[in-house]
């Protein structure tokens, strides 16, 4: 009998079975695929090493601007996917040696009872059960993956070559990341945003600031587009990118009255189901659907099984990080949801033209928002878009989390020059 059984070891999952093993609970972690879930092997960290390469490359092809010559200059594309395979590889080592007194189980699995897992035609009995088993890509009834020329994010890291041309549906943050790593390595981009701007839900001036620079780089940005109306032959290849589906299908929640919602297991602000003794965490369970997200929310659950659910999972301070280029980074409240809320705020803004640093390193496209309550100066939120952004937003999600004013971020004495002294000018 096991304390906790944990099925899907991505980031919620991994991070649970940490934490019940720290806790002294008799522990076992089920996945069919790989360790390390979507994140490690199909989002965060492939996409995040070929964006870096991209960005060397970037960087390269203005080496001129600091006096540095570099004659026929190429990329070897093979050599990029095989250090990204390598990242992954060695970061899988990591999690796997961290397992040391958990049990590991590969396999697929199905949930009998509120008590028992089916595993390789034989059960094991757990006090609780924790269901972290991600999401996948979403498609669209008029354009099914064929992994050929239809893919979704999942085939579009493992490309061997450079699609000449690239139809993009849909202007998310993976469809945003997508364009820009394709269109530094030579794609002819278009990507394709139902709504009236790219990224729906970031901050409109952050929005709008991509577009243009996406347009200065010739990427072809439509939104508000139908793209029924756009013709797949005339592009190399079509990636889609309208988000993720939960994955709960083939669990057996359904016949054990685990409450489902568009597929996503329905949880309390303690993450568990509607079923005692089940809980779930991330993506199969949470609209905010970020790895760092799932890693806060599986150790949540865990301990909320130890404590009899004294612990809310209603951490509000999550940071979004777009890794485009510029980068995109945000936490809190936006501009116009304040707005919309009845909100009295005061808005600071601070262009990256004026930081010593970002002009040293000739990234000066982009600016800093930050709101703060007008009354009490309380930070409530921030946006950024500009260099290192997912680097710079941690200081806001202290300050928010602190409940800083912006007086005592004025009092702050910030290094120069740097791009972090930046947020001291903003306010």
């Amino acid at each position: 009998m096991y304390d906790l059984a944990v099925i899907g070891a991505g980031w919620a999952g991994f991070n649970a079975a940490l934490r019940a093993k720290e806790l002294k609970l008799k522990v076992c972690l089920i996945e069919s695929d790989q360790i390390g879930g979507t994140c490690l092997n199909h989002g965060c960290i492939p996409t995040k090493a070929l964006i870096a390469c991209a960005k060397v490359f970037s960087l390269a092809k203005k080496s001129s601007v600091f006096g540095i010559e570099l004659d026929n200059l190429r990329f070897n594309f093979a050599k990029i996917q095989e250090r990204k395979n390598k990242v992954v590889f060695q970061l899988a080592q990591g999690m796997q040696s961290r397992l040391s007194g958990i049990d590991f189980i590969k396999s697929t699995a199905q949930v009998i009872s509120p008590n028992e897992i089916k595993i390789d035609g034989r059960l094991i009995n757990a006090r609780f059960i924790l269901i972290s088993t991600g999401s996948r890509p979403a498609q669209l009834a008029e354009l099914k993956f064929d992994k050929e020329k239809i893919i979704s994010s999942d085939e579009a890291l493992d490309l061997s070559e450079i699609p000449p041309s690239l139809l993009i549906a849909g202007g998310g943050v993976i469809g945003c990341e997508f364009a820009g790593l394709f269109s530094i390595l030579g794609s002819q981009v278009t990507i394709a945003e139902k709504m009236p701007h790219l990224l729906p839900g970031e901050d409109k001036d952050i929005a709008g600031k991509i577009e243009v620079i996406f347009r200065k780089k010739a990427i072809e940005v439509l939104t508000g587009a139908d793209i029924t109306a756009i013709s797949a032959r005339n592009y190399s290849r079509v990636l889609v990118c309208v988000g993720r589906s939960p994955n709960t299908a083939g669990l057996g929640l359904e016949g054990l009255g685990v409450q489902l919602e568009n597929d996503r297991i329905v949880v309390d602000d303690y993450l568990k189901s509607s079923v005692a003794n089940i809980y779930a965490a991330g993506d199969c369970a949470s609209k905010v659907m970020l790895a760092h997200y799932a890693s806060y929310q599986g150790r949540i659950a865990v301990e909320n099984m130890v404590s009899n659910n004294e612990h809310k999972a209603n951490n509000k301070v999550v940071p979004a990080c777009i890794f485009t280029e510029p980068q995109i980074a945000s936490v809190g409240i936006k501009e116009e949801d304040a707005y919309g809320a009845g909100l009295s705020i005061k808005v600071h803004k601070f262009d990256f033209r004026a930081c010593p640093m970002a002009q040293i390193i000739d990234q000066t496209d982009g600016f800093i928002k930050i709101i703060s309550n007008q009354e009490s100066q309380e930070v409530l939120g921030a946006s950024i878009i500009g260099p290192f952004a997912s680097e710079l937003i941690a200081i806001l999600c202290v300050a928010i989390s602190a409940r800083l004013t912006v007086s005592q971020i004025r009092a702050i004495i910030f290094a120069h020059p740097t791009l972090s002294e930046s947020i001291h000018e903003t306010v």
